[in-house]
């Protein structure tokens, strides 16, 4: 078996070859371009017996090279960075550059047998750059809100106490209002502002649409969950780009940073919070659990029973997303089983309710 880790860079890949035992035999570098990739997928067929890529897991720089790597039949894993941190650091060899961190990859690979490998998804694909683009126009809108908010301090203060400035209704009574006062520098950029913000707006609104639409026919057991709505799934389908790179859902767990890090010795058994993995895909189970915890009786007791063991509050709620993945992994698996026997179903508009 020959494992060949990738360092991915915006311009340039670097590919080191490497065998079962992690010794280094073979290197390239290449351009990020698509004859780059062919070049260095046929220096990689030169190489004597069976082929692994291990592509460190560069969300924007990575995307294009694993699609054509799966696309050729090659078989493609996602290495998290913070492997390749760690095997770097105990390393003899000392420095950092491009051949030393594919390096740590290919060796991140043979040492963690069980990391998700790369699939080609196109559906996810779309959705996620969907949810990335709505996520950016909020974020932008936010930022505008704020700096709004401020000229209608000055302008009006009894306008920005009850402005609601997230809805087409409450921005145009805003509107109104501002145009109403005297002229002035002020009014204009306000009035400036709050065109962009409507505008903003009504394309969030209009990419909301479109999310759902795709979404629904593509995850109707996932859209079953209590607390899932559409961008949610949308968040989780995106994110995880093809449940089928999991085998089982501790592997999904450990990918979002759900699955708890153990700290114990000695007689007392403890657990704490994992800070890695997909904050994205952390965030919308989340999100899930709080809404569960709030109004799914099954969930309550959950929390309650945690609670009766003395256990805190946030550890309970941790103990409820971990239930949470199991429920999802499964979810999507029935998704993905569903999709694969009628994959012209996702192109059918959903069947009302």
């Amino acid at each position: 078996m020959v494992v060949l880790g990738v360092d991915p860079h915006k311009k340039t890949h670097t590919v080191v070859a490497v065998d079962e035992q992690g010794v280094q035999f073979g290197a390239r570098t290449v351009p990020a371009t698509d004859e780059g990739h062919r070049a260095v997928l046929r220096w990689a067929r030169t190489l004597p017996g069976q082929r692994r890529w291990a592509v460190e897991d560069c969300r924007h720089v990575a995307g294009r090279l694993m699609r054509d790597l799966t696309g050729a039949g090659e078989q493609v894993v996602r290495v998290p960075p913070r492997l390749t941190g760690t095997l770097r650091a105990s390393a003899r060899s000392r420095g950092k550059s491009d051949p030393i961190d594919a390096l740590a990859v290919a060796r991140a690979c043979l040492r963690e047998p069980g990391l998700p490998t790369g699939g080609l998804d196109e559906d996810a694909l779309a959705v996620r750059l969907l949810v990335d683009r709505r996520e950016q126009l909020v974020a932008w809108r936010t930022a505008e809100i704020n700096r709004a908010r401020w000229h209608l301090v000055e302008l009006a203060p009894e306008v920005e106490q009850g402005a609601e400035l997230t809805s087409l209704r409450g921005i145009e009574r805003v509107r109104a209002a501002v145009a109403a006062l005297p002229g002035s520098v002020r009014r204009q950029i306000a009035l400036d502002q709050l065109a962009g913000i409507t505008e903003t707006t009504t394309a969030i609104r209009a990419l909301e649409q479109q999310i759902t639409a795709r979404v629904t026919p593509l995850t109707p057991a996932l859209l079953a969950i209590v607390g899932v709505g559409p961008l949610t799934a949308a968040k989780l389908l995106g994110e995880v780009g093809g449940i089928d790179r999991f085998t089982r859902s501790a592997q999904l767990a450990a990918h979002a940073g759900i699955a708890c890090i153990p700290v114990w010795t000695g007689n007392r058994e403890r657990h704490r919070l994992n800070r890695g993995g997909n904050r994205q895909i952390n965030a919308a189970v989340h999100r899930v659990a709080v809404t569960q915890a709030r109004m799914h009786p099954p969930a309550q007791q959950l929390l309650a029973r945690r609670r009766a063991s003395n256990d805190t509050r946030k550890g309970a709620l941790r103990v409820l997303k971990r239930h949470l993945i199991d429920v999802i992994f499964h979810a999507m698996k029935e998704d993905h089983a569903r999709h694969q026997a009628n994959p012209d179903h996702s192109l059918k508009p959903a069947a009302a309710a």
